[in-house]
Parts: C-alpha cells; structure tokens; sequence
C-alpha cells in the first residue's frame, strides 16, 4: 500500500469515528432533555425510563443558599409526581462531554423558567452509561448559583 493509501484511508477512518461520537453525543443531550421535560410535566414513568440505579449511582445537589442535599438515587425511578417539577421548561447550554465506549460525563449550563417566569440556573455534571444500547442517566452533580445578570 502506497503512502497516499494510507493516509486517505486514515482520514476517512478518522471522519467515521467523529460521525460515530458526534451521533453519540447528540443521542445523550436528547436523553438530558427528555429527563428535564419529563420532570417538569411530572411523567414519573417515562423520568424512571432515563435512569438506570446502579450501585455507585449518586445524586448530589448544591443549593444556591449554600446548603448539600444527597439525595436517594432511588428518587430518580421511584418518584411521587407530587414531588417533581411544577411546569415550565429549561434550555441546556455549554455542552462538554468525555465518551469513552459506554461510558460518559456531561457537564452542561442549565437554565429552567417556572410557570410563573421565575428562572434558576445551575452547573451539572451527569454521569450516562450505555445499558442495552440505550444512554441511561447513573448519577449527577447539580450546582444551583444565583444569577448576576
């Protein structure tokens, strides 16, 4: 094979796996919107149908008054409607995330408007695994500050 071979061959291999990530990464930012969505219209069943409780699975909250709530991982499948969100929505922003196989990290920018206009704005970190060739959330780390503007 000649040098010329090889370098094509490279590059179109190369262009495969950033299409491969790339498609990826756009079905993990449905599955953390699908999550928002479904808390916030308090569809408990198809939230449930995000997670995926493993043992090490972990939900981690940072309120913007300064307190830490750990909250039972088993909440994010097992969940009163009554508890979830009240309406409204969210838009995630600044997506960067590491995927390596079936295994992933998120980190987003996440701002969610209430029914009544009142918005929050919070730092998440979310752990996603590939369990049966579905992306399935195992933990997160939410970090609610005040905004400055």
């Amino acid at each position: 094979m000649n040098c010329k071979s090889l370098i094509y061959l490279l590059v179109i291999a190369s262009l495969i796996a950033c299409k491969q990530k790339s498609d990826e990464s756009e079905k993990i930012k449905k599955l953390l919107e699908t999550e928002s969505a479904t808390w916030r219209a308090r569809d408990g069943k198809a939230h449930a149908e995000c997670w995926h409780i493993q043992p090490y699975s972990r939900i981690l909250v940072s309120t913007a008054d300064g307190k830490t709530l750990d909250i039972p991982a088993i909440a994010m499948t097992n969940t009163d409607p009554k508890s979830m969100g009240n309406g409204g929505y969210s838009v995630n922003t600044n997506y960067k995330m590491s995927i390596k196989e079936n295994n992933a990290w998120v980190s987003h920018d996440e701002v969610s408007t209430a029914k009544d206009g009142k918005r929050s704005y919070s730092h998440e970190i979310r752990l996603v695994e590939k369990i049966k060739g579905q992306w399935k959330l195992v933990g997160q780390s939410i970090h609610v500050y005040k905004s400055e503007r």
